[in-house]
């Protein structure tokens, strides 16, 4: 399974197209996740884009924070299964928080979750962690993505849930961190998986821009970096119980 950081804007989409297929083969991956809150022009999602990265070979698009940006992804978040945003948003907000999918490996399910921190969610995702497994019962390949700006609830939600699901992955903040393992239980983890932008930028953002909104404190329209793409993720391998056995990040360089 291969899991991609959030992809930042149409530069680090184009690449992740195009790169898609090699990746896939070099770890004879059975599905792909992405994290896509970023991905129409550096917040949110809309559905073209969505239908862009589906027919491209993507599998489930988890979101977070910025998911609400464009209104019409209103209706498309309820009309197709395999995009998905945080589960302990409430329960009457367009969506849902997870999806099961049909893989060559067999069924995969897909929890979507977000930090409270900064990101002010209506649960925590302690609260409700375990109601959504329910959901996903008998479902024995189970991936968590753990949006989240502290590095403590992640770590903290991933030792919650090691033996219980496959991988707990973080994502949001666009800096992957060092500590990939494997937990108690055969649970893999990373506390950030990374991004796919540049990283001649500020988390994907032009850094001229985010430099004079620093120097300044005035406020500036954010504009999506194109130049030295990377793409970074994780590929993880379950064996036939679901439990990981290996946790590899990547990266892959645009070549400019």
């Amino acid at each position: 399974m291969l899991f991609f950081g959030d992809v930042v804007g149409r530069p680090a989409r184009n690449l992740l197209l195009a790169r898609l297929p090699v990746l896939r083969h070099r770890y004879r991956a059975d599905a792909v996740i992405v994290n896509g809150e970023n991905a129409a022009n550096g917040l949110g999602i809309t559905p073209k884009v969505a239908d862009t990265l589906f027919a491209g070979g993507v599998d489930v698009i988890t979101t977070g924070n910025h998911v609400w940006r464009y209104k019409e992804i209103y209706a498309y978040l309820e009309e197709n299964s395999r995009i998905i945003r945080p589960f302990n948003y409430l329960p009457d907000n367009p969506g849902r928080g997870l999806t099961v999918v049909d893989v060559p490996g067999g069924r995969l399910g897909v929890l979507n979750l977000s930090g409270t921190l900064m990101l002010n969610p209506a649960r925590s995702a302690f609260e409700v962690v375990d109601e959504a497994l329910e959901h996903l019962h008998g479902v024995r390949n189970v991936i968590v993505d753990m949006h989240a700006e502290a590095t403590s609830e992640k770590v903290a939600l991933g030792f919650y849930l090691a033996g219980r699901v496959s991988a707990v992955l973080g994502t949001h903040t666009h800096v992957r961190t060092g500590d990939a393992r494997i937990l108690a239980g055969g649970t893999a983890y990373i506390t950030d998986v990374g991004m796919c932008g540049s990283r001649d930028s500020v988390i994907g953002v032009n850094k001229e821009i985010i430099l004079r909104r620093m120097l300044t404190q005035m406020p500036a329209t954010f504009q999506v970096a194109e130049h030295d793409l990377w793409l970074e993720g994780v590929a993880v391998e379950l064996d036939e119980s679901g439990r990981a056995v290996r946790i590899t990040p990547f990266e892959e360089a645009s070549g400019e």
